[in-house]
């Protein structure tokens, strides 16, 4: 069968796609001898699927439902391999081979249309949260990942850039930034972290409830990690005339239950959503980088 990306893929990369890349244009042939090379069976393409890669439903030869993922180096999947190695199952999706082929991973199937998000919010919240603490663990002494500082400091370059898109951005990026500052200069922990956690990032499973899907891990604080679940929901939230005052409280309960500091998790989430404001406008979004910087406002 031919393993077409789905449009959303192919608009998400085309954003960030650097001179010359040649994934998406290899992905068709990528994919196809992945599958062959693990006999595997296709079901179909998961539509509209993520913003960084390919994802095949498929049965391994013993029938046994499987998910393959194919994603470019600059997803970072061997780092996302290696976090779903060490978590081993516990809170996030199984890792289903040991090979190191780059760029493609063979996952435990979930349920790919059930996220934590078919849920009403508050319930939402207490399961994403719960999913969340499991993932909270010591990293391997020797690992690699990127750690919050080395993340955060790449974006606060572009976010320096960017801030001339408006004279109401550039105070929100000064903000944001005095915010990492003060942030990175006495981090309370050191702990692996999902890196890109939301709801939609929490599936239905077989083995347990609810599993995290697509890290894209990093070494720091938890509350860098807990930052993005504050926005779930932006754009309800900014329709809401209270939407400030629920902003505040959800900031106030996710702290609470996951003893995480307030204060600490109200700067990452400013720093986190003017980042990913600033970007939305720089790629050519700008109702996502809009919304996000009113949301910004707020905090």
């Amino acid at each position: 069968m031919a393993f077409e990306p789905p449009p959303r893929l192919v608009k998400a990369l085309g954003e960030t796609a650097p001179d010359g890349d040649a994934w998406l244009a290899e992905l068709p042939e990528a994919a196809e001898r992945a599958v062959a090379e693990r006999e595997l069976t296709v079901e179909r393409v998961q539509v509209p699927g993520g913003r960084s890669s390919l994802v095949l439903l498929v049965r391994r030869a013993d029938g046994t439902p499987a998910v393959l993922k194919l994603a470019p180096p600059r997803a970072r999947p061997q780092s996302e391999r290696a976090a779903l190695a060490h978590w081993g199952g516990l809170g996030a999706v199984e890792l289903l081979d040991d090979g190191a082929e780059e760029g493609v991973l063979l996952l435990e199937r979930l349920h790919p249309d059930v996220s934590v998000r078919s849920l009403p919010e508050a319930k939402a919240l207490l399961e994403a949260a719960g999913t969340l603490r499991r993932l909270w663990v010591e990293p391997p002494a020797d690992h690699v990942f990127e750690t919050v500082a080395e993340r955060t400091g790449r974006q606060a370059t572009a976010m320096r850039a960017g801030a001339d898109a408006g004279p109401e951005v550039a105070p929100l990026v000064d903000a944001a930034l005095a915010a990492r500052e003060e942030l990175l200069a006495a981090p309370p922990e050191h702990r692996l972290l999902h890196g890109t956690f939301r709801q939609s990032k929490v599936l239905s499973g077989e083995r347990m409830p609810w599993l995290a899907v697509g890290p894209d891990p990093v070494a720091g604080e938890c509350a860098f990690d807990l930052a993005r679940l504050v926005r779930d929901r932006v754009e309800d939230l900014i329709a809401s005339p209270s939407g400030a005052a629920i902003v505040r409280r959800r900031i106030k309960r996710l702290a609470e239950s996951l003893e995480v500091d307030q204060e600490r998790l109200r700067g990452w989430t400013l720093f986190r959503a003017v980042e990913s404001g600033v970007r939305a406008l720089r790629v050519g979004r700008p109702k996502d980088g809009e919304l996000l910087l009113e949301f910004a406002d707020w905090l």
